[in-house]
């Protein structure tokens, strides 16, 4: 691909006898939405998990902003991705405002020794650190929980929680695990406004690949769609497109469907 942004190129994955994606291919343009669909076991948790670098790939490649992407877990922050996980993830014995203050750790400019012997330096980043968090808390509409333990909140609350932490780290790439499970129709029309504001938020906007089963979620904030099915990927285009194309809908009812090309 030329240009910024997630491209995914011909991408495989096998465990064993068992083919969990057959050559996928998809972009994610910068300051774009893309969601991922597909009836359970149609390999959407493994493409992200390839993203991730969980999972390695049998064939194919992926690239981030032109450049070729060999994720490593521990190492996405870094290369200005972050991803929510189909739970929350939440740190029990961490505050929500601590919780969201993890999510920064990847870009903390303070080194070891500083923070080991809260030299000034050490006491500047943690106040700004924790202004940050608050900011994002904030902007999610759960600032009162700042100080209150994960599982003492209502599961929506602590799914916020989980996205503030993943915003915090400022990303490029947002990468959406289900993100409306567990939610009520208020919580997930919030989330919706809040997806549709990532693109265009300040002077480095996120690109989102979202996997959800809410389909009206999807088909309101993605500006493309990708489906998954069996691991093949059986459509692709604008939302209108998707949900007018009959590999959807067979796909979805079980029957036989030709891969997209």
């Amino acid at each position: 691909m030329v240009g910024q942004g997630l491209a995914v190129n011909n991408v495989s994955v096998s465990f064993g006898g068992l083919t969990a994606l057959e050559s996928v291919s998809f972009e994610v343009a910068a300051g774009s939405v893309v969601g991922v669909i597909g009836p359970n076991g149609a390999g959407k948790t493994t493409l992200f998990n390839v993203i991730c670098g969980f999972v390695q790939p049998t064939e194919g490649t992926i690239t981030f902003d032109g450049s070729p992407l060999r994720p490593r877990p521990d190492r996405l922050a870094a290369k200005g991705i972050a991803r929510t996980l189909q739970g929350v993830g939440l740190f029990t014995h961490l505050t929500a405002l601590e919780n969201v203050m993890v999510g920064a750790a990847g870009s903390r400019r303070t080194g070891f020794v500083s923070a080991l012997f809260a030299l000034p330096r050490a006491d500047r980043d943690e106040r700004v650190l924790r202004d940050s968090a608050l900011a994002w808390l904030t902007r999610l509409e759960v600032a009162d929980a700042a100080d209150r333990l994960p599982g003492a909140l209502p599961y929506p609350i602590q799914k916020r929680i989980a996205l503030a932490r993943a915003l915090i780290s400022q990303p490029r790439l947002l990468l959406l695990d289900e993100p409306a499970g567990g939610l009520g129709a208020e919580d997930m029309s919030t989330l919706a406004t809040l997806i549709r504001s990532l693109p265009h938020d300040g002077e480095a906007p996120c690109s989102v690949l979202l996997a959800e089963h809410h389909m009206d979620l999807v088909m309101s904030v993605c500006d493309h769609v990708v489906v998954l099915d069996f691991g093949r990927r059986v459509a692709m285009g604008t939302p209108d497109e998707v949900r007018a194309d009959p590999a959807v809908a067979a796909a979805y009812l079980g029957q036989d469907v030709e891969t997209a090309g």
